[in-house]
């Protein structure tokens, strides 16, 4: 599984069955120390997980926790159901990486993906990446990038469509991910996009 799927993916049942879920307010990035910030005190701020789960990144089992909300608002596209999710990945109880993705207007995480083939490995700067894309929805340490030294800026979109049908509801998904790797230096080391769905 791609990351950014996992908060999609929570937000799934949300969209098609009306379950609201329970708003949150985004965790801001000065508000979360990577490293740090324990399990403990993300569950005491937030309360129980929409869902819970593990994945396996580098030889390493990370645990990962999501809260997700689908309700009233606007949304950033005309016709998509206005949701947001935040997941939090955790090894050994200790924060290794967050990512926010909202479809609402006032908190969306929409990117600009036309603009990724102009960050090139190994030339571009964080800051320059941030010029570029916006400042990131989330952002990973090892084991969720590769080296010890790195850092991930996490760029994610979703927006779902539902259309009720009696007993067999038509959903039209979109989901968009980006992860760029910085190294201590300050430049960028790789580059991974990907894209699913319909918009």
């Amino acid at each position: 599984m791609r990351f950014g799927e996992i908060v999609w993916i929570a937000l799934i049942p949300l969209l098609v069955w009306g379950c609201a879920g329970r708003d949150f307010a985004r965790a801001t990035p000065d508000s979360l120390q990577l490293g740090k910030t324990t399990y403990a005190e993300i569950i005491a701020r937030f309360g129980s997980p929409r869902r819970e789960g593990t994945l396996l990144k580098n030889e390493r089992t990370v645990k990962a926790i999501t809260y997700a909300y689908a309700g009233g608002g606007s949304a950033l596209v005309r016709g998509v159901t206005p949701a947001r999710a935040q997941t939090f990945y955790f090894m050994d109880l200790v924060l290794v990486g967050h990512e926010f993705v909202s479809s609402f207007r006032e908190d969306h995480t929409d990117f600009p993906e036309a603009k990724i083939g102009e960050i090139k490995k190994g030339e571009t700067t964080e800051a320059q990446v941030v010029q570029l894309m916006g400042p990131p929805a989330g952002m990973f340490i090892f084991p969720l990038v590769q080296g010890a030294n790195e850092k991930g800026l996490i760029y994610t979109y979703s927006q779902t469509r539902v259309e009720h049908i009696p007993f067999a509801p038509k959903i039209r998904s979109y989901h968009k991910a980006l992860v760029v790797s910085v190294t201590g230096n300050g430049l960028v080391r790789d580059v991974q996009f990907s894209a699913s769905g319909e918009k």
